[in-house]
């Protein structure tokens, strides 16, 4: 069994990961001249709504 604390660092681990992940995806370019763009943006958008719920349900907690 998971003490408090360490859920609470593991939460915290988490947030940071995701924001991170977020940032990242925040800071690529899209270059739509490249084959197969679009679908990597589109993939791209859905991980980053995905990413912002976890946070959300995270902070809920």
């Amino acid at each position: 069994m998971a003490t408090k604390s360490s859920s609470s660092e593991d939460r915290k681990r988490a947030l940071r990961h995701l924001n991170e992940l977020i940032a990242a995806l925040d800071r690529r370019v899209v270059h739509m001249e490249r084959a197969g763009e679009a679908a990597i943006a589109r993939d791209a958008a859905a991980l980053r709504k995905k990413a912002l719920k976890r946070i959300a349900e995270l902070e809920k907690d």
